[in-house]
């Protein structure tokens, strides 16, 4: 029996690698550069010989590992093909089929990043103990992961939880990445919030210590902490867009917990103040009682995931 399983979460400034234990204990977790150029044609070589070199390390034979679970920026589906990684410089590819080659026919399976992440929380951080959760990392974007009954839901070509890219707001003129406009991650992320700051900054001339220096979601968010009245006007914003939009989630999938982790995440349980009232006022009344938590693997929710997907 395999006593190893290594776990990979494909960046696009760095990959992160971890050796896990069947248990899911992190022995040794490390980095290498994601060589994003010509197509992004070194990276996965790049994985499998930064694998096989800890393997000759740590002196582990391949028949006592069970194989590479690899998380990427992308839409990836059941079979374990990316259909597009923008930041990565990759077309469709089959994460899967493509690694395990170059790691001699070793078992791996492949993920969505934020899916990945999801399992992650599911398994080690946030959200052990359920198995019906909604994992949502409000970082520069907006990224999300569905589990219903422990497993990821990827929908037919892996683009199932871009629960960023819901529609929350007719008004927008300002394009979100996906180019669409009015997405929730144009409201709910950190660079959402610093939108909101702005605007809300420009509107008016109340005092402010956001008038003081750089806005960021973690400036926001240490203001609200400190009582600033217009930085509560900003975070009632925000969580307006993100309660009410996880409240439509809730209904349709309904989870036993929501998972927030990513950058803004940082600020605490104070998001919960603003996020969890309108979410109560507007979700249907079967969903009221869903729970709200903090993750808590950070940026190894990655490797994690990706780990637990080869022994899924």
């Amino acid at each position: 029996m395999a006593n190893y399983v290594f776990g990979v979460d494909v960046g696009g400034t760095t990959v992160k690698l971890g050796l896990f234990d069947i248990s899911g204990n992190l022995l040794e977790k490390w980095e290498i550069p994601t060589r994003t150029e010509n197509g992004g044609v070194n990276i996965l070589p790049d994985v499998a010989a930064s694998v096989q070199a800890k393997m000759e390390e740590k002196a582990i034979e391949r028949d006592d590992v069970a194989g590479v679970g690899i998380g990427a920026p992308g839409p990836v589906d059941g079979r374990g093909i990316i259909h597009k990684a923008v930041n990565l410089g990759w077309s469709e590819m089959n994460l899967k089929k493509e690694l395990s080659e170059l790691l001699g026919g070793m078992q791996v399976e492949g993920g969505n990043d934020a899916n990945v992440a999801a399992l992650g929380e599911m398994w080690k951080g946030g959200g052990q103990g359920h198995k019906d959760l909604v994992a949502v990392t409000l970082g520069t974007g907006v990224g999300g992961g569905i589990i219903i009954n422990g497993k990821v839901v990827t929908g037919c070509n892996g683009s199932g939880g871009e629960i960023g890219h819901i529609h929350v707001e007719d008004n927008e003129t300002e394009e979100c990445g996906c180019g669409n406009f009015g997405c929730l991650e144009e409201y709910a992320s950190a660079t959402g919030i610093t939108r909101l700051a702005n605007r809300q900054l420009k509107a008016c001339d109340k005092d402010s210590v956001l008038r003081q220096g750089e806005v960021s979601a973690k400036t926001v968010f240490d203001a609200v902490k400190a009582g600033d009245e217009l930085a509560i006007e900003v975070a009632k914003q925000f969580g307006e867009y993100l309660g009410k939009g996880l409240g439509v989630i809730a209904g349709v999938v309904n989870p036993e917990v929501f998972v927030i982790g990513g950058g803004v995440s940082k600020a605490g349980e104070v998001l919960f103040d603003y996020i969890r009232p309108p979410f109560e006022r507007t979700v249907f009344h079967g969903c009221k009682e869903t729970k709200f938590v903090l993750a808590t693997l950070g940026n190894d929710a990655g490797i994690y995931g990706a780990a637990k997907l080869v022994l899924e």
